[in-house]
């Protein structure tokens, strides 16, 4: 079954990857330097491993054993940690009801050019910076026939352990890159032969009823942040804006309906 571990202290050294996960500030800064993330659930971190992703450890408890043994068979000099509820709680800061965690190696960063050859449709996110709008984008993505998401250097990071879990793991199936000079490289993308266009409540905004009527062959839907929307200099950058007809008085949604809506009109 693997190397079992079994915790008595919540002060095992061996098991510092797993430390105070509610702590959303500590733990961006401590995985990205470690080159790690924290893959939550059975279902989830079987999806990571299919996708390739290498683990450091298991942590679990003992009662989540037999319906993993066939990963622990898979993986048998990965080191598989248990313990009580009470003593995995005192480690996470949260009680485990999801079955199991995985410390799992970040993978290496992906040139966002690298992703266009064969796309056709692109999802580019401008400072997304909740977890669960961006777990619930990627989900959506993987729904609706996205072949990649960009995301801007301010946006929060998919690898983050809620962003995983609402995505249900789609953050490891649907190819994702950060563009690191923004909005410049909406550029590259234009070159490449993507229409670049931004899901905004702009005057001269087209119905999303408009745009799938006569799609582009590419095409690189721009969504904003949960707050002020896009940019004025992306906006700008942009070949066109998109808007979602709206009835009721209300004037928008929440960005990660509004992808999800935007995603299907155009897949």
């Amino acid at each position: 079954m693997g190397v079992i571990i079994r915790l008595d202290s919540a002060d095992d050294a061996r098991v510092k990857d797993y430390g105070k996960l509610t702590d959303t500030q500590l733990r961006r800064s401590v995985e990205a330097a470690q080159g790690l993330y924290i893959a939550e659930s059975s279902k989830v971190l079987r999806r990571a491993l299919a996708a390739g992703h290498r683990p450091r450890s298991f942590f679990m408890a003992e009662k989540w054993l037999d319906s993993l043994a066939d990963v622990f068979a898979a993986h048998p000099e990965t080191p598989v940690y248990c313990g009580s509820d009470a003593v995995l709680e005192e480690i996470t800061g949260f009680h485990l009801h999801r079955g199991a965690l995985a410390a799992m190696d970040r993978p290496e960063p992906v040139d966002f050019r690298s992703l266009l050859a064969g796309a056709r449709r692109l999802a580019v996110l401008e400072d997304i910076v909740d977890h669960t709008n961006l777990g619930a984008i990627f989900r959506s993505a993987a729904a609706l026939d996205v072949d990649a998401v960009l995301i801007s250097p301010r946006c929060a990071d998919p690898l983050y352990r809620r962003s995983i879990r609402v995505s249900m793991g789609t953050v490891f199936q649907v190819p994702w890159a950060r563009l690191p000079q923004w909005p410049d490289d909406l550029g590259v993308l234009q070159v490449a032969g993507f229409r670049t266009v931004a899901l905004a409540l702009a005057d001269d905004a087209l119905s999303l009823d408009q745009l799938a009527a006569d799609p582009p062959e590419r095409l690189a839907l721009i969504l904003g942040t949960e707050g002020e929307g896009l940019s004025a200099a992306t906006l700008a950058a942009a070949d066109a804006s998109v808007m979602i007809p709206m009835s009721g008085g209300v004037d928008s949604l929440n960005v990660a309906a509004a992808s999800a809506v935007a995603f299907w009109a155009v897949r």
